[in-house]
C-alpha cells in the first residue's frame, strides 16, 4: 500500500474561487507559504464554472472583465507566491492536534500538516438546482444544460432559457443579440435586476425575444434527440415551444459536505465568523467569502477581499502571538517589493 503525500504548510486554503486566490495574496505579503486546495479539476471557482463570459461591474477600479478574466488577473498577482494547487479532490478532514498543528486530508490520499486552515469554499460544495421534467436528465451535456461554456454555440440558434433569476436574465440578455430566445419563467415576479427585466421586455416589445409565463410539464423527442418541451401558461394552455438549445439557470443548491463535520458553528448552511479575524469557533480556523456569516453580511466578491484581507493578519498574529504585526504598504515598503519580486521605486531618490 503506498503512503500518502505529506506536504508541510504555513496556511491551507479550501477553495480556488476568487476570494481564495485573493486570501493567497495576502498572505504572501506577509511571508506566508500557501497550498490552495478545491474539489473542481480547475481554478476560479463559480467564476470559470458558471460564469466565465459573464460581465462583472463591481470590482473595485476594474469597470468592467468576465469571471475568466478576473480569474486571470488574480493568477497573474499571486504568481510571486508560488502557491501550490491541488485540484479535483475534495477536503474530507481536517484533525486539530494542537495550536497551529492541523492535519487535512483529501479525497485523494494527500495530507497536508499546516499551521492554519482558511475556508473559501464558496456556497461549499454546489450543484444546480434542476428542471423536473421527466426523461430531460438524460439529455443533460447535449443540447440541454445549467452553464454556458460557449456562448458562440449559441449564435444563431433557436434557444430556450429558464429562469428568473440574475443569471438566467443576464444570459438571456447576452445571447439575444445573436440568437433567437425564448425566455421562461413561472410568473411574473422576477428576482434578477429590476434594470435586467426592463430591457427583457424592451426586447420582447421590439420582437428581439420573447417571454413565456408558465411550467415544464413534458419533453418534445424526435428521433432519440431533444427538440423541443411543452410549457403550461398561467392561462392555463400548454404550448409547445422547439429549440435548438436549451438551458436553466434557477441557482445552486448549497451542500457543506465535510465542512459540516469539522465541529464549527453553523447558522443553517454558513459558517458563523467574528469579523474582525474571521476566525470560526475552532481557533486556527478562518473563513472567508460567500461560506461565512455574520450581522450585516453582504455575498459579493469585494466583500470577500475585504475579508481575506482582515483574516490574513489575524492568521499571522496566531502563528506568532509573539510578534507585532506591522502594516505596511506595497507602495512605499521594501520588504513588500522584495516579496512581490519588483524593483523598489525609490531606491535612487535621495529625499
Amino acid at each position: 500500500m503506498t503512503a500518502p503525500q505529506i506536504i508541510e504548510i504555513d496556511t491551507v486554503i479550501v477553495g480556488a474561487g476568487p476570494v481564495g486566490l485573493f486570501q493567497v495574496f495576502e498572505l504572501g505579503l506577509l511571508g506566508l507559504k500557501t497550498a490552495v486546495i478545491d474539489a473542481l479539476p480547475h481554478i476560479g471557482g463559480q467564476c470559470v464554472e458558471l460564469y466565465p463570459d459573464k460581465p462583472i461591474y463591481d470590482i473595485p477600479a476594474v469597470p468592467m472583465c468576465t469571471g475568466q478574466a478576473l480569474i486571470d488577473n488574480l493568477m497573474a498577482q499571486i504568481q510571486p507566491f508560488l502557491p501550490e494547487f491541488y485540484l479535483g479532490q475534495q477536503v474530507e478532514k481536517v484533525e486539530k492536534r494542537g495550536e497551529g498543528d492541523f492535519v487535512v486530508e483529501t479525497s485523494a490520499g494527500t495530507v497536508f500538516h499546516t499551521r492554519a486552515v482558511i475556508i473559501a469554499a464558496g456556497v461549499g460544495a454546489f450543484s444546480p438546482r434542476k428542471l423536473s421534467v421527466e426523461g430531460l436528465e438524460a439529455f443533460e451535456g447535449q443540447n440541454f444544460n445549467y452553464r454556458v461554456k460557449n456562448p458562440e454555440r449559441y449564435h444563431g440558434k433557436d434557444v430556450v432559457i429558464f429562469g428568473g433569476g440574475d443569471s438566467a436574465l443576464d444570459w438571456a440578455l447576452a445571447l439575444a443579440e445573436h440568437a433567437n430566445v425564448v425566455l421562461i419563467h413561472r410568473r411574473a415576479v422576477f428576482k434578477a435586476q429590476p434594470a435586467s427585466v426592463a430591457r427583457m421586455r424592451a426586447l420582447c416589445a421590439e420582437e428581439k425575444m420573447q417571454y413565456l409565463e408558465g411550467r415544464a410539464t413534458e419533453i418534445i423527442e424526435k428521433k432519440g434527440a431533444l427538440r423541443g418541451i411543452k410549457v403550461r401558461g398561467a392561462d392555463g394552455v400548454t404550448r409547445s415551444v422547439q429549440f435548438d438549445e436549451l438551458l436553466c439557470f434557477f441557482g445552486l443548491a448549497p451542500k457543506l459536505g465535510p465542512i459540516a463535520e469539522w465541529g464549527l458553528d453553523l447558522d443553517k448552511k454558513s459558517i458563523a465568523v467574528d469579523t474582525e479575524k474571521f476566525q470560526t469557533s475552532v481557533p486556527g480556523i478562518f473563513a472567508i467569502g460567500d461560506i461565512n456569516t455574520y450581522p450585516g453580511k453582504k455575498k459579493l466578491i469585494l466583500s470577500g477581499f475585504h475579508e481575506a484581507a482582515l483574516a490574513a493578519f489575524a492568521v499571522y498574529s496566531y502563528l506568532n502571538p509573539e510578534e507585532r504585526v506591522f502594516l505596511q504598504y506595497t507602495t512605499t515598503s521594501p520588504k513588500m517589493h522584495q516579496r512581490l519580486g519588483v524593483e523598489d521605486p525609490y531606491k535612487d531618490d535621495p529625499t
